[in-house]
């Protein structure tokens, strides 16, 4: 069966995440040295950063709910610096507002309008980021969040929900992300496409080779619309 429909990653994706957690690490700092100024003593910046990765270790049961791990650690660093939730509401919604303020590469846009036209797209995501928020959202027929799955990447049943939002079968459905292991193989474990973009000309170093290899999303734009990639992956099915 031909590619149908097409699922992205989001982070490293379609935008580097490094530059916006700082950005929102900076935002929500600033926000505190403003409102809560005595955690904000307590917790500067990479002192919130080590509070934030304790919490995620102490809850494994949230690896997949970025937005659970956050709240726990503004509550962890505020409640007892006679802050109350609603502190903790604001707060958060500082630093994910920032959070959501992404700068994308430069092939995106263009490269979503291209693929949205042919394609339904979905995005599959880890990570917490809104769509809705950061503007992309219209490119978009559905968005699959490991929050609200209560799995990530790699397990199939994130990628399998993306399918069921689609109404078609894992191997109609192409996933594109930069991650190795949890776009390629998780996406190859269960039953999809998948397309590494490696914007870093990275050597593959896993034994599952992705169905496509890509420098960008204008490139696989590019392949999509020449035909020969269904063609290809079609005649692998046989």
């Amino acid at each position: 069966m031909a590619i149908r429909a097409i699922t992205l990653d989001l982070d490293d994706t379609l935008w580097p995440i490094e530059p916006a957690m700082l950005r929102a690490e900076q935002a929500l700092d600033a926000w505190l040295h403003r409102h809560c100024p005595r955690a904000a003593a307590a917790f500067p910046i990479a002192a919130m950063r080590a509070l934030r990765d304790r919490v995620a270790g102490e809850h494994p049961h949230l690896s997949h709910d970025f937005t659970a791990q956050r709240r726990l650690s503004l509550r962890a660093a505020l409640l007892p610096h006679g802050y109350d939730e609603g502190h903790v509401d604001a707060a958060f919604t500082a630093f994910y507002a920032a959070r959501n303020e992404v700068e994308y590469y430069p092939d995106v846009l263009p490269a979503l309008a291209r693929l949205a036209a042919r394609y339904p797209l979905v995005s599959v995501s880890n990570g917490n980021a809104d769509l809705e928020r950061i503007g992309l959202r219209h490119f978009f027929h559905a968005s699959i969040s490991a929050r609200e799955c209560g799995v990530a990447k790699p397990a199939a049943r994130i990628f399998h929900a993306a399918c069921e939002q689609l109404g078609l079968p894992p191997h109609a459905v192409l996933h594109v992300g930069d991650d190795p292991e949890l776009d390629v193989a998780g996406a190859g474990a269960a039953g999809l496409r998948s397309a590494w973009v490696n914007r870093g000309g990275a050597a593959w170093e896993l034994a599952h080779e992705p169905d496509l290899h890509v420098s960008d999303l204008g490139e696989l734009a590019d392949m999509l619309e020449s035909g020969a990639v269904n063609e290809r992956l079609s005649s692998a099915l046989a």
